[in-house]
């Protein structure tokens, strides 16, 4: 796998989003993520938006992260937010995801980060088990789905 930095808005980036987009629509059965994302939240030093590609430079796997701090959302000074952890189906199994997490936690350390936080979803049962497999423990709810039943919410050191 090759791991590129990319803007949020690269079109492969885009073609990603939107079918992680429609994975939350069958999962959830809304609109998918509604959470407000501005291009500009991955451009460096204020985070990193990473797509991996295959042998055959098809775009296979997304993640991101954005500094969050403190703010009314319930986020903390060092935050760093993970937005977009998505691999393609044809490629689940493999490790991607793990190693995706991995390279992004590493970026947010580097940039001065101190804590990872991310919110997923009951029916994402495989990101909670992701996620609790790498260190990442329950934490207070934040942004824009902490009042939602659905909604976990984790955080790991860095």
């Amino acid at each position: 796998m090759n791991i590129r930095r990319v803007s949020f808005d690269h079109p492969d980036a885009v073609k990603l989003n939107d079918q992680v987009q429609a994975e939350y629509h069958l999962r959830y059965g809304d609109g998918g993520d509604a959470t407000p994302l501005d291009p500009a939240d991955f451009d460096p030093p204020n985070g990193v938006y990473l797509i991996a590609y295959d042998e055959n430079d098809s775009p296979v796997a997304t993640g991101g992260w954005r500094c969050q701090d403190t703010n009314g959302e319930g986020n903390l000074d060092g935050d760093a937010e993970l937005k977009r952890m998505y691999v393609i189906d044809a490629m689940r199994g493999r490790g991607l995801a793990r190693r995706m997490l991995a390279v992004l936690e590493e970026d947010a350390r580097t940039a001065g980060r101190s804590r990872m936080v991310l919110e997923t979803g009951t029916e994402q049962p495989e990101a909670i088990a992701l996620y609790q497999s790498s260190g990442y423990e329950p934490c207070t709810k934040f942004g824009y789905y902490r009042h939602f039943e659905e909604s976990r919410c984790f955080a790991k050191r860095l």
